[in-house]
């Protein structure tokens, strides 16, 4: 298992949400007979190093399958050591493209993530000038280039692109701002990660901007959201697969057995956390189905995922420390 690339507080939801998954499992007689045994990787060193670490494991026999959320850069890494290999099931939002064989993604690519979004945002808040900023790596290179179409689809147009590396925005942000008030920009497609994400935010807010930019992003959930403090600005957005206030009979129950498990002081069981649960019992499925083989992973998981379990994407908007959804899939 490798859990999130950024070493921030709230990583804990993911091991937790994988832990419940092999509780549930292993409770249930295991996968395909076998208990179901988790070896955590820590996912926030540079990319070549966890892929190295994860490729050893693999070639000691360690490991029989591999999932689980961490950055796109360090999933690229990993992707051309363990292929045709060790099986690879990627759980978070993902860049799109092809894959090689064995390596699956259950995530939202970016054109499923800001698709009906922007359209949505266009419509009901009228932003005609949108600004993309996002960290330097592959997958808020491919939110910028998923969106510059759809923004001009959508009669509207980008005035600022910027790119940050990650763990500079602290050093930039005030270059940022004033980048940002040059633009005029009305709309901000925010494509930062982890503790980023967080630092800008409270930034815009320091400076008197998160009133007047509506701000999209495809990776703040619940616990980015607490760690900010809230929102009640009401131009904060998220488009995600889930939201902790969706009422669903699916995702209601998955919370309950959550708290049950890990009490109700656990932290927010969000998006990827609930990415993370999938793609352990995925796995676990692919395994009783005999169809844990790289070559033939692709198709047996697009089979058993054609009814998913989550309801698609959903853009949600910040009301204090939660979400509420605006916009169905």
């Amino acid at each position: 298992m490798c859990r999130s690339r950024a070493p921030w507080a709230w990583s804990g939801p993911l091991r937790d949400a994988a832990l419940l998954a092999a509780h549930e499992l292993n409770v249930a007689g295991g996968a395909d007979g076998r208990p179901v045994e988790l070896i955590l990787v820590d996912g926030g060193a540079e990319p070549h190093v966890v892929a190295r670490e994860v490729a050893d494991l693999c070639a000691a026999g360690a490991v029989d399958v591999l999932t689980g959320f961490h950055t796109s850069d360090v999933h690229r890494a990993i992707e051309p050591l363990v292929a045709g290999r060790t099986p690879y099931v990627f759980t978070p939002p993902h860049e799109g493209g092809r894959r090689r064989p064995g390596v699956i993604c259950i995530g939202t690519d970016p054109v499923q993530q800001l698709r009906t979004a922007i359209d949505w945002l266009v419509v009901h808040h009228h932003v005609r000038r949108w600004a993309l900023i996002g960290n330097d790596y592959i997958w808020p290179q491919a939110m910028h280039r998923a969106a510059k179409p759809l923004i001009a689809g959508a009669a509207a147009r980008v005035v600022l692109e910027q790119t940050v590396g990650l763990g500079e925005v602290s050093s930039m942000v005030g270059r940022l701002m004033d980048q940002l008030r040059r633009s005029r920009a009305d709309a901000v497609l925010l494509s930062l990660v982890g503790r980023e994400l967080v630092t800008f935010n409270a930034a815009l807010r320091h400076a008197g901007l998160d009133h007047r930019l509506v701000r999209l992003s495809g990776s703040l959930e619940e616990n980015g959201l607490l760690a900010l403090g809230g929102d009640q600005t009401g131009t904060m957005y998220a488009s995600m697969q889930s939201f902790a206030s969706l009422q669903n009979d699916r995702r209601l129950g998955l919370a309950e057995r959550y708290e049950s498990l890990f009490g109700p002081e656990a932290p927010v069981l969000d998006a990827y956390a609930e990415g993370v649960y999938d793609g352990v019992h995925l796995v676990a499925a692919l395994a009783a189905d005999g169809t844990l083989a790289p070559d033939r992973l692709a198709g047996a998981a697009a089979r058993l995922m054609a009814d998913p379990a989550g309801d698609g994407v959903h853009l949600a908007r910040a009301e204090g420390l939660d979400f509420a959804v605006v916009s169905p899939r």
